[in-house]
Formats: structure tokens, sequence, C-alpha cells
């Protein structure tokens, strides 16, 4: 029996999973690693760290799983996108990794912006020229921390590091490069437009490669360290949002899914970059090298329930720590009891801003419509239900240009009953959840390295491989309720976008 590794370098830790040759999970093993996060936006990772967690989860998964690393097909990789590690030749981190949520390169956004017109720029790499991503970030080390920057040979993602410490090789693949800003998506290179014109030199960016490239073999000080077979294949994989798709088991047209995590977004596959005039959402590289992945956005979706938890829930979260019981689970069944459309209130999830389509770093959260007739279960259903409508917002953007049949749900809010049938209910779509909720992004890494060693034949065998175990059809007379008050959310936004402005000054 031959088995693949495949590594998800996520923000908080690092989940090595063993499949078997037929795709079935095995093992999983999780090391977590610390986040700084300083004043000014810093958010910033040891990339040392990323690298102890693979030693450490791929020697206890092997132990743990009792299999032999002569039987390792391949090691193949997700990870976080959007960051900016600098090293040297040597591969040695110049500085802490500055990983996608750092916000500190405002300053040379709008360099990015005034260099390069906004709509030609989108037409490059499909994504909207902010701070979010890696080209703004180096930009950031170029002009602030000068030392680094002369020394830096390479700037490189959380997983592409990783294959560095594994191999001695300096690479990147297709879906990876498309979070930088400076990638050419269609042509499939570093744009030497957009990086002239703000003077970065496209030699600091590893050679981009298909996903599924086999890219070398496990060196002998990597096998000493992490317990693997020195020759073993090392498979690039790709980013998290783009091994996510291929793991949910989407493929084909008309088929999308959506990720209920922190953040959530709308994503599915097409054979060229969804133009959009508006520039509403954006488009990633999909792991299969020739299709592309329409993605949509939202900041705040599980953080809106979080806070809720943290702030509104007072007996949910007496009871959680003093009685045993779950307070999430409690505050569903306190939303369970309040009528669908939460008594005519309305919830706005902007705790952090928003991204698709609004592109409002403004926006706030609020609820609208609130009266003292309403109870506490009405607020708690109505947050899942502004989720809900938000999600709608990216999905109508979307179908302007093509029509979504029905929505795979992954993450670990796929496991809310309520929640579930709130969507179906408000994008008036069927919900389908299938075997692997959290494991879609390693699945999707594991895919690729499947692929890439010729285990499975391409990426269609997601959809074997996770199947959907639980549909979820819209309730028509509660889709009425949400039909009329869907509007409304929608008008609420865009009366309160100038107070929201005006309250962030």
């Amino acid at each position: 029996m031959q088995y693949i590794i495949a590594h998800d370098l996520g923000t908080s830790g690092n989940k090595a999973t063993l499949y078997d040759e037929q795709g079935a999970l095995v093992a999983a093993s999780t090391f977590e690693y610390p986040t700084h996060i300083g004043q000014g936006g810093v958010v910033e990772q040891d990339a040392n760290s990323w690298w102890n967690a693979v030693i450490q989860s791929t020697r206890k998964l092997l132990n743990d799983a009792n299999v032999r690393n002569t039987d390792i097909a391949c090691v193949s990789f997700s990870g976080q996108m959007m960051g900016c590690l600098a090293v040297d030749k040597e591969g040695n981190p110049l500085r802490p990794a500055i990983i996608w949520a750092d916000m500190r390169s405002e300053k040379q956004a709008d360099q990015l912006r005034a260099s390069v017109p906004e709509r030609e720029f989108y037409r490059i790499v499909w994504h909207r020229p902010i701070s979010s991503y890696t080209l703004t970030k180096l930009m950031w080390v170029r002009d602030n921390e000068p030392d680094i920057y002369r020394r830096m040979y390479k700037t490189l993602q959380a997983k592409d590091f990783i294959v560095q410490k594994l191999t001695g090789t300096f690479a990147t693949d297709y879906s990876d490069a498309s979070g930088t800003n400076a990638f050419d998506l269609v042509g499939k290179t570093w744009s030497e437009e957009i990086l002239g014109a703000v003077g970065i030199d496209k030699e600091v960016f590893p050679d981009p490669y298909p996903s599924t490239t086999v890219i070398g073999k496990v060196s002998p000080e990597a096998a000493r360290l992490t317990g693997l077979a020195e020759g073993t294949p090392v498979v690039l994989g790709g980013g998290d949002g783009s091994c996510a798709i291929v793991g949910a088991g989407i493929f084909g047209a008309q088929k999308a899914y959506a990720i209920l995590g922190s953040s959530s977004w709308v994503a599915f596959e097409t054979e060229a970059p969804l133009d959009d005039e508006q520039m509403r959402y954006v488009t990633w590289a999909h792991l299969d090298g020739s299709k592309y992945q329409p993605c949509g956005t939202m900041q705040a979706a599980g953080l809106s329930i979080s806070w809720m938890k943290q702030n509104l829930a007072g007996y949910e979260t007496y009871a959680e720590k003093e009685l045993g019981k779950n307070a999430f689970d409690l505050i569903e069944e306190g939303a369970q009891r309040a009528p669908v459309g939460s008594n005519s209130l309305l919830y706005l999830p902007y705790l952090l801003g928003e991204r698709s389509p609004r592109w409002d770093p403004s926006a706030k959260g609020c609820f609208i419509g609130l009266t003292s007739k309403h109870s506490k279960e009405d607020v708690f259903r109505s947050v899942y239900e502004g989720i809900a409508y938000n999600l709608k917002t990216i999905i109508n953007a979307f179908e302007l240009k093509t029509y979504l049949k029905e929505i795979t749900l992954i993450g670990g809010g796929a496991r809310s009953k309520l929640w579930r049938q709130i969507l179906a209910d408000v994008w008036e779509k069927p919900i389908l959840v299938p075997q692997y909720l959290e494991e879609a992004t390693s699945m999707g890494a594991a895919i690729a390295g499947g692929v890439g060693v010729g285990i499975f034949k391409d990426f269609s065998i997601g959809e074997r491989l996770n199947p959907a175990m639980i549909r979820i059809e819209p309730n028509s007379s509660n889709a009425q309720v949400y039909r009329t008050l869907y509007p409304l959310f929608e008008e609420s936004y865009a009366n309160l976008k100038n107070i929201f402005r005006k309250l962030g000054k």
C-alpha cells in the first residue's frame, strides 16, 4: 500500500494528514505555532516554527499510523497564501514572515495604484491592488528595511519555504503565485509590467510551476529531521484556497463551494478568468494549471458567531464553563426558537470592514431594526441570517455572469444544521455537505500529490474521495420571508456606507 502525506500550513498551525492510495484518510497530526500581532497592522510568524511543526507532525504521523517511511509515495502541500518571507541564498529567513493578515503596507498600496491603472492591473493579475497581497509587503520591506531587501534572494510563501527545506529547490506553484499581485494569471509568468512600474526585480520571486510538479526529493538532512525516507518525491501542491475547491469535490460547471470558517468565501472553477467591470470578485489559479477559480470573500462569518458568543451570550458561556455544555450548541438552540427573519431584525456582519463585493474597509457591523420587543434569540438568529445575506450578495455578483446550481459547504460551520438550512433558504439553492469538512484543504493537497506521482488520473477524483453525504433543499415558505428582507439588507448597507466612513475617521 502506498500513502500520501499532505501538509496544510494554516494560520494557527500545521495539520499533517496521511491518505492511502484509495484516497481514504488514515491519520492526522497537528502542531500549532504562534503569531505576533503588533501595532500598525503588523502580523508576523517565525518561518522556522513552520518547519519545526512539519518536522514534529511528520514524525508523529508516521509513528501513530505505524506506516513505513518507504511506503510514502510523495509529500504534498497546502498553505496560507499572500505572505512575504525574505530568505537568503541558503533559504534562511532574514526576518519574520509577513503573513496574509498583515496590513501595514497601505502606503505601498497607494504607490501601486498610482503606478498602474487599477482596471489594467486587474486584467493582468485578476485581483485588486490592495495591501493584503505579497507585492505591497515586499515593497514595504524594500522601503523600510533596505538592508534586508539587499540581502534577500527570494520571497517565499509558507509551503514554498518548506519545499525548499525538504529539497533545496526554490519554487512556487501557479496558485500561490496568483496570490502575490505580481503574477500574470493567464500568461503564467511574473508580470514585468507591474514589477517594472514599482521597481521590483522579478528575480526575487521563485520560478512558478504547475501544482502537480514533482519539484524534488527529500534530502538526507531533511530525512534525518522528519523521519521521511531520503529520496521521497516532493510535490509542490498549492495555496489553501485552491486546494480547498479540489478537496471539496467541486468539478465541472455550475457547482460552487463555500467555506464557513472565521472568514468565508464562495468559489467555483472556470476555463478562463471571470471578468467583472466593477472588479467585485477576484480569480485565483486552480490546481489544474489550465483552469481558474473565481472567488468572493467576506471577512467576518464565523468571527461574527464567535463575537456573539463572547459579548452577547452570557448564560451560554456560563453554561459552557460551569455546566459542561457547549455554548455554540446553546446559541443555535436559541436561534432556532426565533422566527424566520428574526422578527425583521437585520445584522450587517462587517466587523472587519468588508471585501467582495463591497471592498469597503470602513464598513461596520450593526443591527438594524432593534426594538424592545426583540429577544436574545432574535439577535442570535439575525447573526446567522446576516452572514447568509452577505454571502448571497457575492453569489448574486457571480450570477450576473454564470449560474450556480448548487453549493457545497466545508469548514467547521458546515456542521451547524441551523446555519445550513438558513443558507439554503436565503440562497434558494440546494446545499451539499461532503464527508470531510475540515480536511478538504489537505485532501486537495493530497490529490495534487497523487496526480503528480501518477496515483490519480486527474482532479475529478475529488468528487469520489469526498462525496456529498447530506443534501439540504430550500424551504419555500422560509425563502419567501428572506426574499422580502434581503433587499432591505442591501439598502441598509447602501444608506449607512457614508456614515461608516465618517465613523472611521
